[in-house]
Formats: structure tokens, C-alpha cells, sequence
């Protein structure tokens, strides 16, 4: 049996040779013909009768190749692009984040910048409020500025809207201020109607760390509500007419004898962000008198009323010099007339010494002859 598989062994590996060798002659061929090297026109419709299935196969895996390929270089195109939008999209926000800040931060200091020009009784040192106390989060804050910027102990404390508190304890860049609303606080305090004009102490509230009240005020006062308060400057540490609040409500005290009042404060102390300390105060100014209603009929033109002050001003300056001419030449003849006068004076002196000197040496001559 073995000797069997020996012999026909060679015979199949020859049969498979012959099938390869018609196979590449017949492939050779056609694509000879396909190539029209070969002019064969039984050939040449075989061969695309046999080749145009493989010719469409090919060309649209090729096809199909290329859109894929172009699929795919765009998704990571866009894939590229889409990252560099958020990187921009994030840059942009975070701009305008800071640009808002830096908004808000202007509008604030242009508001303290306008309350520093109106109030010019005030020496004001811009500050910045950079923490609060943990344990006494409504009472005490901390500002950026400290001895080194001249702020002091008990220097008041104030924005363009009135008045936060006072310096509690002044550090070398940093400080503590203590707010009105802490009920330690006191503050000397006056209604601003001018019928009222009543006295009294703002003081922190434990039950309403917001808003104060205003104390020790005699029952039978003249208060309102939604009557302004302002500092009376009593003490010594709030100079005077600085706003507080408006009285919110009024309540009689548990004794029966005093009342109080709620305050409103005018400042927003939970969005306190930049305030101002007062390192020197002055006097208010005079405020400048109202024009005169003048009677109709009677008016008169500024401008004229300029020019008439002008040209008397004129007039009077014209009249002091004549009257400075007018002393000058006074005093000079004075003094001609006086010396004058002096001159006939001065020749008798000059003649009674003379004589007074010839009676002498006539007297000496007499002695020396006896």
C-alpha cells in the first residue's frame, strides 16, 4: 500500500503544477487583453465579461478606502478644532469673569472716589475687606490697611452708602473693624428731621444680628418710621452727620418709660466689599445759600449784575488809589512846610551861640588883664 502512495504522490503534484500554470497563462491573458497589449476579440469580451465584477468589487473598496480615510482625517480635524473651541470657549469665560470683577471693582471705588469729593470734611484711606471672623461673622471684618496707611484704633469706618463701624485694632497692613451691628457696638446717634432732631445709641441686636437698634429714646420723642438717623458726634469716634439707616419700626421698651427703634441699615453689610477709613475729619462746610426767588418783573440779567459788580469793583479801587495820591501829596507838603519852619529857627540858635561864644572870650580876656 505504501509502495502505491509513492507512485501516485508524483502524479498528483504534477496535476497540481498544471493547474497553476493554466491558471497564471489564463490570468496572464486577460489581463494582457485588458491591457490592450493584445488584440483578441473573443478574449477581450471574456475578459471583461470575467474582470468587470472584480474591476467594480475593486473600485468600491477603493472607494469605500478613501471615504474612510477622509471620514476619519475629518473627525480628527474636527475633533482638533472642537478642542481648541473649549480651550478659546474657557479662556473667553474666564475673561469675562475678570473683566466682570474687575467691572464691579471700578463701579465700586468710582462710588467711593464721588462720597471722597462730596465729602470733603473727610481725610479717606480706600481699603479692601478681606475676611470675617468665623465665631462673630456679622461683627467684626478684616481690611487691608493697617498703621503703615495710618489708620489708627477707633478711626470710623464708612462707604459712599454711610457708616460700617470703627477700627477695633489697627496691625501694620491688616486691621479689625467692628461693625455697628455687633451688640458691643454704640453709636451716638440723632434723627435728621429738623423737627425732630431726637438723641439716642445704635446698638447691635443679639436676636437680629442684621439690623440694629436705636435705644434709650423717651417715649413720648418725636420718632417716625422711615425717619433718617445719623451720627450725633457724641464720643469722639464718628465725627457727626455720617448716615445710618432709617428707622424700620418703632417698639416700647419692657421699663414703659423708653421706646425703640428698629434700624435699616443703609449699608448692605453681607456684599461689603471695599470700604474707607477716616484718618482725619474737619468741619462740614457751610452749605451754599439757595438762590433768591426774585419778584416777576424785577428780574435781572446775571450777566449785567456781573458787569455793574465788576465795574464797581473798578470804581472802588480807582477811589483808593486817588485817595493814596491825595495822602502823598499831603504828607509832602507837610514836610516842605515843616522845613520851612525850621530853617529860621535853626539861624537864631545858630546866631545866640555865636553871640554866646563873643561873650565868653570877652570875659576870659577881662580875667587874664586883672
Amino acid at each position: 500500500m505504501d509502495q502505491n502512495y509513492k507512485k501516485k504522490k508524483p502524479n498528483s503534484n504534477k496535476k497540481i503544477f498544471v493547474v497553476i500554470a493554466l491558471f497564471v497563462m489564463v490570468f496572464f491573458t486577460i489581463f494582457l487583453a485588458a491591457r490592450n497589449k493584445i488584440e483578441m476579440p473573443i478574449a477581450n469580451k471574456t475578459t471583461m465579461a470575467v474582470i468587470s465584477p472584480f474591476q467594480n468589487f475593486f473600485s468600491w473598496v477603493g472607494s469605500q478606502l478613501s471615504y474612510l480615510k477622509g471620514s476619519i482625517t475629518e473627525i480628527q480635524y474636527l475633533q482638533r478644532q472642537n478642542r481648541q473651541l473649549r480651550e478659546e470657549v474657557e479662556l473667553l469665560r474666564a475673561q469675562n469673569l475678570t473683566a466682570s470683577e474687575y467691572a464691579s471693582e471700578n463701579q465700586r471705588l468710582r462710588a467711593l472716589l464721588g462720597y471722597k469729593q462730596v465729602a470733603i470734611q473727610f481725610d479717606l484711606v480706600a481699603a479692601g475687606v478681606i475676611g470675617r471672623e468665623s465665631v462673630t461673622w456679622s461683627s467684626v471684618i478684616m481690611i487691608n490697611r493697617g498703621t503703615l496707611d495710618g489708620v489708627a484704633n477707633n478711626m470710623a469706618v464708612v462707604t459712599e452708602m454711610g457708616l460700617v463701624g470703627h477700627v477695633l485694632e489697627a496691625g501694620p497692613n491688616t486691621s479689625k473693624v467692628q461693625l455697628i451691628l455687633d451688640p458691643r457696638s454704640s453709636v451716638g446717634t440723632i434723627v435728621q428731621r429738623a423737627d425732630s432732631r431726637v438723641a439716642g445709641i445704635v446698638e447691635g441686636d443679639m436676636n437680629n444680628p442684621t439690623h440694629p437698634r436705636m435705644v434709650n429714646i423717651p417715649k413720648d420723642a418725636d420718632v417716625q418710621v422711615d425717619d433718617a438717623v445719623v451720627t450725633s458726634g457724641f464720643g469722639g469716634v464718628y465725627p457727626k452727620g455720617i448716615v445710618v439707616g432709617k428707622i424700620k419700626e418703632i417698639h416700647n421698651d419692657e421699663g414703659g418709660l423708653l421706646k425703640y427703634g428698629v434700624i435699616e441699615t443703609s449699608v448692605n453689610f453681607e456684599k461689603l466689599e471695599d470700604v474707607a477709613v477716616i484718618v482725619n475729619s474737619r468741619e462740614a462746610p457751610p452749605e451754599p445759600l439757595p438762590p433768591i426767588i426774585q419778584t416777576p418783573g424785577t428780574e435781572t440779567d446775571p450777566n449785567e449784575t456781573a458787569e455793574q459788580l465788576k465795574q464797581a469793583q473798578e470804581n472802588v479801587q480807582q477811589a483808593q488809589e486817588n485817595v493814596q495820591q491825595q495822602q502823598q501829596q499831603q504828607l509832602q507838603q507837610a514836610q516842605e512846610q515843616f522845613q520851612q519852619n525850621q530853617d529860621p529857627f535853626q539861624q537864631f540858635q545858630d546866631e545866640q551861640s555865636q553871640e554866646n561864644l563873643q561873650q565868653n572870650d570877652f570875659e576870659s580876656s577881662e580875667g587874664d588883664a586883672q
